[in-house]
Formats: C-alpha cells, sequence, structure tokens
C-alpha cells in the first residue's frame, strides 16, 4: 500500500477523482434538460484533467514527451470551466478568445520555455490557468450579481474558483521564490505533498459549486415562474399582491406609496381587427414600452387581460401622476404595428397614494380603479386621480 504522502498516489487519486466527476457530468448532460452544454463542458473540463494527470511521467504511463499534451490537456480543461460560468447563465461564451489562449499558451510553452520543470514553463502554463480560473470567478460574481444577489454575497459564491486561481498561481510564485527546489509535481516535497492535497479538495469543491449554480438556477426560474406572467414576463397578480402587502406594512413608519393602474384602450377591438396574436404582441410590446419608466426598486405586473398596476414605493401623488403621464405618453408615440398594419396604442391611467387611514392595500386598489374608471369614462388616453388626493405630496 502506498503512503498517503507520496505524489504519485495523490495524482492517481486525482485521476480517479476528475474520471469520475467525467462521467456523472456526462450523464447530467444526456439526461437533463437544463442547461446540457454546461453540463457537458464540465464533463469536458474533467476528462481534459484526468488525461492530464494520467500522461503525466508521475504514473509511469507516459514518457516524457507526452508532458506536452498534458499541458495542453491542462490549458483545455480551464478553458472549459472558463466557459462553463456563461453556459450557466445561458449568455454568450468566450469560445474563441479562450480556445485562441489555449493554442497560444500551449504552443508557446512547448516550443519557447525550456520544457517542463523549468521556471517560464511553470510561469507561462500556470499563469495562464490561473488566469482562467480568476476569469472564471469574475463571470461568477457577475452572474450571481445579475441574479439579485449583493456585492458581498456573490463575492463569496465565486470565491472557490477564486481559490483555484490563487492555488494555481502558488506554483509560478514558489518556483520564482525558490528556483530548482520543488521541480515537477511528482517531486516529494512538502509543497508538492500539500499542494496536491488542496487540488483533491479544491476539485471537490468546484464540481459540487457548479452543481450549486445549475440548482440555484433551476430554482430561481421555477420561482420566476410562480412569479411572472407567462405571456408579457411582467409580476402576476400574486407577486403584486405580496409586493404591495410588505408596503403596506411598511406605511406603519412613514413610507408611503403609489399605484398606478393601467388599462389598454380599445383592447378588444384590436382583437376583433388584427386578431388575438396581435393582441398578445400588443401587450408584450406595451410591458416592453413602459419597463424603461421605472425605478429598480418599482414593481410592474398584469393583474389579467389588458390591465397592469404599478407599484411606486416611496412616491406621493404627484410623483405618481408624472409616472403615468410619462407612460401614457410613451405609448401614444409609439404606434403599434401588426404585419405592416399601424394601430394606436394607447391606454388609460387611474392613480392612488396610500393614506394612513388606508386599513389595508385594497383600499388604495379600490381608488385607483375609482380613478381608472374616471380616466375611461373621460375619453380614454388620459390620467385620472381621485379628487381627494390631487394635493398630496409632491416628491418622487
Amino acid at each position: 500500500m502506498l503512503p498517503v504522502a507520496d505524489p504519485v498516489t495523490l495524482i492517481a487519486a486525482l485521476v480517479a477523482l476528475f474520471g469520475v466527476a467525467a462521467v456523472v457530468w456526462l450523464m447530467l448532460a444526456v439526461g437533463l434538460r437544463e442547461s446540457p452544454w454546461a453540463c457537458a463542458s464540465v464533463a469536458g473540463a474533467n476528462a481534459a484533467l484526468a488525461g492530464s494527470f494520467l500522461l503525466h511521467e508521475a504514473l509511469g504511463l507516459a514518457p516524457r514527451m507526452n508532458d506536452g499534451w498534458s499541458d495542453f490537456l491542462s490549458l483545455a480543461a480551464f478553458g472549459l470551466v472558463r466557459v462553463t460560468v456563461p453556459l450557466v447563465g445561458e449568455r454568450p461564451a468566450p469560445w474563441r478568445s479562450t480556445a485562441l489562449l489555449i493554442v497560444a499558451v500551449g504552443l508557446g510553452t512547448a516550443r519557447f520555455t525550456g520544457g517542463p520543470g523549468t521556471l517560464p514553463h511553470t510561469l507561462v502554463l500556470f499563469g495562464a490557468m490561473s488566469a482562467l480560473a480568476l476569469l472564471s470567478a469574475f463571470d461568477a460574481w457577475r452572474l450571481m450579481r445579475a441574479r439579485g444577489l449583493n456585492a458581498r454575497a456573490a463575492l463569496v459564491l465565486a470565491s472557490p474558483l477564486v481559490v483555484v486561481g490563487l492555488l494555481l498561481l502558488s506554483r509560478p510564485v514558489e518556483a520564482s521564490l525558490a528556483p530548482g527546489r520543488t521541480g515537477d509535481i511528482d517531486v516529494a516535497s512538502a509543497f508538492n505533498i500539500a499542494w496536491l492535497w488542496a487540488s483533491l479538495v479544491l476539485a471537490l469543491l468546484i464540481n459540487g459549486w457548479i452543481a450549486f449554480l445549475l440548482l440555484m438556477k433551476l430554482v430561481l426560474e421555477i420561482r420566476r415562474l410562480t412569479e411572472r406572467d407567462p405571456l408579457t414576463d411582467a409580476l402576476n397578480r400574486r407577486a403584486l399582491s405580496e409586493a404591495v402587502d410588505l408596503e403596506h406594512s411598511r406605511q406603519m413608519r412613514g413610507h408611503g406609496y403609489a399605484l398606478v393602474l393601467l388599462d389598454m384602450d380599445r383592447f378588444k377591438q384590436l382583437n376583433d381587427t388584427l386578431g388575438h396574436a396581435a393582441g398578445d404582441a400588443a401587450l408584450r410590446s406595451l410591458v416592453t414600452l413602459l419597463k424603461p419608466c421605472l425605478r429598480e426598486v418599482d414593481r410592474f405586473a398584469r393583474l389579467g387581460g389588458e390591465e397592469f398596476c404599478v407599484l411606486l414605493p416611496h412616491t406621493g401623488i404627484a410623483g405618481a401622476a408624472l409616472v403615468a403621464e410619462r407612460m401614457r405618453t410613451l405609448l401614444a408615440e409609439h404606434p403599434f404595428a401588426w404585419e405592416g398594419q399601424g394601430w394606436p396604442l394607447t391606454a388609460s391611467f387611474g392613480i392612488a397614494e396610500s393614506m394612513t387611514g388606508d386599513a389595508t392595500a385594497a383600499d388604495v386598489l379600490r381608488r385607483a380603479d375609482q380613478a381608472l374608471y374616471r380616466a375611461k369614462a373621460q375619453g380614454r388616453n388620459v390620467v385620472q386621480a381621485v379628487e381627494l388626493e390631487l394635493a398630496r405630496r409632491p416628491e418622487r
């Protein structure tokens, strides 16, 4: 039985770990509909790392001439990690730039660095792999931020890749500070033993971390489906109700809010004239046009049919009127077109502000609905509020 402090034993353990992980990820890529390309990319990264260690002379299975292939597989593995994170987030992956870097570094280490074990070879090879890992960490941080996490939480979740990047960087740093002391990874030194043990732990951690990313994406997608209207991707009635109730509870601490109800004008006529597909497209167009009018804290929801509601936290009646008028004008200035036929896309707006006497948010919604009814009665394409609220707070 080989001792646990033998670098060859640790390398063999890494080969087995990466090989098993590659098979598992490949099965997930074939069997799951969620992010199959990301799963395939992780499978490729694990397979490449297994092949890289297997080709290394420390296992006695390949001559020194195969070190060039071992280097290339190592670079390819971290290149695949580099493209995995964007694939998880369903963003364009940097395939071309990553491939160019791998080819350039692979050729450079093979021809111009003096061969494995030399300081230039270690600096270029491990420096490139560290850069790929750190770029992956940055991509992961951006992905977390796009999913709504704050900067600190996103950094914590991206930290495993940062640690991997620093672990890779430790080899050229050690080689620079103590040239010739450690040599290749199969040399039985304290640094190599610690480095290989850390690689084992991080291999498990990174595979688990990517699995966590995919699970989190799935959970967020399920949450989005429960909160979003499937046609327009605006919030649904349930999600808006929860947001309004939360905002109403804050009113007791002096934080008011306003509601804007809007109803598309002559929507039934549009459906009857252009067809229901045109009506669906008009609803999506309305949401796309109006979202830029809102702040990040505002909530835009579809209540049903052609009726929508906007929640404006920390906003008075005057501020709500400005937002509603901006929306009304924007809609009127952008006619809807369907198969070459234009259609004036307008809406009527009713606004209401929360008041200290409101027992529930339903009271505010009822006043906004009354204002919307008045807007419809006055000829449509107007903004209305109940008279009681016209002189309320002007802030926004």
